[in-house]
């Protein structure tokens, strides 16, 4: 598995082995850390590798999966290490691809909902092609994944390789770095903090949150499929950024006020996935209610708040190395 240190890659990471698989994860740290795969490290059927997924893969023995998850993934990362994310959506995708095609393994890229961009049509449907600015700060993460897409489907037409997609969209839950940049851990961390929770624009823009053990479910499904999509995976109710910083507000008992600020270029207004696909190939849908989400989410956030308070740097200590994070394979 590609960027298996990473949020959502840790949480696959134990999925996996919880259903009994061999894990063989892959990252380099650069957006993730060692602290969130740190409590597998001694478990039988889990190996980790420090490498750089755009440097290549190699895995002894056989491969029967490859779940790629590298790539820088908030825009406080991808506008910080551009270069970085464009590697990881291209070189990273074809060695990921290369190593699947070499273990006549299953392949799944985690593409995103902003492949859609700033869509034009709501809510978004698998068929719909996207308006992306090709050009804008945005679009190292936004057309890294839509090059990552194309390569994919052209490694199921050209080489016969079993290689899936899925889309997916706003994803939350615990591990996810306080300083992030998305809007859950941000609002999170200021209202802990006291401070004024700073929603941009005039906080009616939307979006889609899935917890994340509802993400890893549809990953498994979506792998353990035929189909080859693309298909959405993500909750189809929406909360206004105005509403989830209130929300978030009363969740944590903060006495924080919200602060509009100006939102940042291409922000997209919209975001609801259309998941008919999901539920008709995979029979997947989110049971997670965001309020539960929150909550887990919050708690684990005040956790890595408080340990960070108590180093006394502001950070976690964790591994950093090269450019990019990933995780290679799923070995049986």
């Amino acid at each position: 598995m590609t960027g298996g240190a990473g949020f959502i890659g840790s949480h696959l990471c134990e999925r996996l082995l919880a259903e009994g698989g061999d894990v063989v994860c892959v990252d380099n740290f650069l957006t993730s850390g060692l602290h969130n795969i740190e409590h597998l490290m001694q478990h039988p059927r889990f190996r980790f590798s420090y490498r750089d997924v755009c440097q290549g893969l190699e895995v002894d023995g056989p491969v029967d999966a490859v779940f790629h998850l590298a790539s820088p993934a908030s825009p406080t990362d991808y506008l910080r290490l551009p270069l970085e994310t464009l590697r990881a959506g291209s070189a990273g995708t074809w060695n990921a691809l290369d190593l699947a095609a070499s273990k006549n393994a299953r392949f799944l890229l985690t593409s995103t909902s902003e492949s859609y961009g700033d869509p034009q049509i709501h809510p978004q449907t698998e068929d719909y092609w996207g308006n992306v600015n090709p050009v804008g700060p945005r679009s190292v993460y936004d057309e890294a994944k839509r090059f990552g897409e194309a390569l994919t489907m052209a490694y199921r037409r050209s080489r016969d390789v079993d290689a899936k997609v899925v889309r997916i969209f706003n994803t939350f839950g615990p591990r996810m770095r306080p300083d992030d940049g998305r809007a859950i851990p941000t609002f999170v961390r200021q209202a802990l903090e006291g401070k004024p929770l700073t929603v941009t624009g005039d906080g009616t823009q939307t979006r889609s949150l899935c917890y994340v053990d509802d993400m890893v479910g549809g990953l498994v499904q979506m792998m353990a499929g035929e189909h080859g999509g693309p298909v959405n995976l993500g909750t189809p109710h929406e909360v206004s950024m105005l509403h989830l910083a209130g929300w978030i507000i009363e969740l944590t008992g903060s006495s924080s006020e919200i602060q509009l600020v100006p939102r940042p270029q291409d922000d997209p207004e919209k975001r609801r996935p259309d998941i008919t696909m999901a539920r008709e190939l995979l029979g997947w849908e989110p049971k997670t209610t965001v309020e539960r989400g929150l909550r887990e989410t919050i708690v684990s956030l005040s956790s890595r708040l408080n340990q960070e308070a108590s180093v006394g740097h502001g950070t976690v200590p964790s591994a950093s190395g090269p450019a990019d994070a990933l995780t290679v394979g799923v070995q049986s």
